[in-house]
């Protein structure tokens, strides 16, 4: 067992945890403690040496469960561990979700594509896995902020991308919904011209011809129809995920006639957003959840 906390911390690439002002409100009004069954640190998957984990958040009481899948930014480079972002994920908790806490390789260990893989892996893992710990698996909803937010819009469309086939197993890939908190849509947007950063171009590494496989995870190269609802969650004023990858992808997914939603953060960056912001950015997302068929249960 591990305790379920909010703890204030900022990733490797600086961000700000927007979740913290929500949470706090949240904690103030109810208690956790009984709710849930955390059970930390279960190898997903193991490749090149490297044993990625998950942490399963278990409601209490029996029937399946709506579940989140949760993925962590930092610019695909790894820094604080996976537990010291629960913040993000702590209103789902309040609502009654399960929630999986998933890391992965991080840029230090592997480059692109190491990190789309394992998320994809991670998804198949917990569908695999979904009738031992009380998964519905008609109410996925995989989220992430920053790199995060790229690798559950990647593993949303996996399919498409191919990754599915890396993956032990043959159970099909779905999810009811994606929660994309200021990912990256285009990486080929940063790794050359007036965009670039550094963490980018560190992820997808010193081999040939960067372009092909910077497209290669790029969601925006794989926007199609049938794919899950999306909603995005992105500052105009974001100093590291430029805001026109959010609208690139709201343009292109409202043509392919995918539901989705663009909520723009007014003056909002790269996360930090305020306790207003903040919190009708989280009502958004559940109304939005809600009128695409994943219900939320409150925590008795």
């Amino acid at each position: 067992m591990i305790a379920i906390s909010s703890i204030q911390c900022q990733s490797a690439d600086e961000e700000v945890n927007p979740a913290a002002p929500l949470t706090q409100e949240l904690a103030a009004a109810s208690d956790l403690t009984g709710h849930y069954r955390v059970t930390p640190n279960i190898v997903y998957v193991t490749a090149e040496n490297y044993a990625a984990k998950l942490d399963i958040y278990k409601s209490s009481g029996s029937g399946l469960k709506a579940t989140l899948v949760y993925i962590h930014g930092g610019g695909w480079r790894g820094g604080p561990s996976k537990e010291e972002y629960s913040l993000w994920f702590e209103p789902f908790l309040f609502l009654g979700w399960n929630v999986v806490n998933v890391e992965y390789r991080p840029s230090t260990v592997a480059s692109a594509p190491a990190a789309v893989q394992d998320c994809v892996c991670a998804l198949r893992w917990v569908i695999r896995n979904a009738k031992k710990y009380d998964f519905d698996t008609n109410r996925i909803v995989i989220m992430g902020h920053s790199a995060g937010g790229h690798l559950a819009l990647m593993s949303g469309i996996a399919p498409a991308a191919g990754f599915d086939q890396e993956c032990p197993g043959n159970e099909p890939l779905k999810v009811a919904a994606i929660v994309d908190w200021f990912g990256i849509t285009d990486v080929s947007d940063l790794i050359h011209g007036v965009n670039t950063r550094t963490f980018a171009q560190q992820w997808i590494g010193s081999l040939p011809d960067p372009q092909t496989r910077a497209k290669r995870v790029s969601p925006l190269t794989y926007v199609r129809s049938g794919l899950p609802p999306t909603i995005i969650v992105h500052g105009d004023k974001d100093p590291k995920v430029p805001y026109s990858q959010a609208v690139r992808l709201h343009t292109v997914l409202t043509a392919a006639g995918v539901p989705n939603q663009l909520l723009t953060i007014p003056g909002g960056g790269h996360g930090g957003f305020g306790n207003d912001q903040t919190r009708k950015a989280y009502a958004q997302i559940f109304e939005f959840l809600r009128r695409n068929g994943v219900g939320t249960q409150a925590v008795r």
